[in-house]
């Protein structure tokens, strides 16, 4: 049996897909999409998605990250890293009900995060609405142009983030 490289990338039954990070005589560490770093043995069953031979013993962290970052991108509903405008960098959301109940405060960061989630999301099914082969072309229009609502009803977020290329962009007036 062959051994798998680091950056070989597989598909195991318990864990799903990863990435081979790290390689002994009895064990392949694989940081898997979902479930993080796991150490299985060499002769585990798993599918070799792409398989990369093993020519040296030891690889640099920056050869592990980048093709980790790699292959992240390619399998996961995030494309780039979005960052925080200076000023909101460790502050807090605080939100103060109409009533005597208690304030629920968090930090920023959480929050910009899950708007950034949302984006991202959005962006995703903006992608399969357009490719999809179910749909016919008025339909995408149509589903398109709610997309543009949603994007134009998320442009108060706008002021969170450091990058104008990273906020929502709605309905332009004409």
């Amino acid at each position: 049996m062959k051994l798998l490289g680091i950056g070989s990338r597989i598909n195991h039954s318990e864990y799903g897909k990863g990435v081979v990070t790290n390689v002994s005589s009895k064990h392949y560490w694989v940081t898997f999409l979902e479930n993080g770093l796991e150490t299985i043995d060499i002769d585990s069953e798993f599918e070799v998605i792409e398989g990369v031979e093993d020519e040296v013993d030891s690889v640099s962290f920056f050869d592990v990250e980048r093709s980790l970052v790699s292959i992240l991108q390619k399998w996961s509903d995030t494309s780039e890293k979005v960052a925080i405008a200076d000023k909101w960098r460790g502050g807090k959301l605080i939100l103060e009900p109409g009533d005597d109940l208690a304030n629920k405060e968090m930090p920023i960061d959480t929050f910009f995060h899950k708007i950034v989630m949302v984006r991202d999301r959005i962006r995703v099914m903006e992608q399969k609405i357009n490719s999809s082969k179910n749909l016919d072309d008025q339909e995408k229009v149509d589903l398109q142009q709610y997309i543009t609502r949603i994007y134009g009803s998320l442009t108060t977020f706008n002021v969170l983030f450091k990058n104008k290329s990273d906020q929502f962009v709605g309905e332009r007036s004409k």
